[in-house]
């Protein structure tokens, strides 16, 4: 059971993977938005070469809880995305994963090129890991 993560922004989309029992998240890439065409065909592409039967998208509400116009952005990506591919896509509460995501890399003493290349694959992981350990 693979389970994929996505942090999807208006630049790029970061990507998360689980472990064939669903245990752990993994990031695996960051795709660098071009068009929607592109941003689905690739997406399918990782959806197939790792036999994804979940999808978990991280849902941008505003710390009040609720919906602001990025949460709209995601919404209807993911509905572009059902159209196109027929797995599951459960939203997930994404609050201050980015600022989770900031602060393991400066723990980690990495340079701010390091973590602006990485901050997006490093988001969807908590994001999926945050889903995988409420299951």
């Amino acid at each position: 059971m693979r389970i994929l993560g996505l942090d999807i922004g208006d630049r790029t989309i970061g990507i998360a993977i689980s472990d064939p029992l669903g245990f752990t998240a993994q990031g695996i890439t960051t795709i660098r938005r071009k068009n929607i065409t592109i941003d689905m065909d690739e997406l399918i592409k990782i959806c197939k070469e790792y036999s994804v039967e979940t999808i978990v998208a991280g849902f941008p509400k505003n710390m009040n809880g609720t919906v602001g116009p990025q949460s709209e952005k995601v919404l209807a990506f993911c509905d572009i995305l059902k159209e196109k591919i027929d797995i599951p896509i459960k939203m997930w509460d994404e609050r201050l994963t980015t600022v989770a995501a900031h602060k393991a890399m400066l723990e980690a003493d990495l340079s701010r090129a390091k973590r602006k290349k990485l901050v997006d694959k490093v988001a969807a992981t908590y994001i999926l890991q945050g889903y995988l350990d409420s299951l």
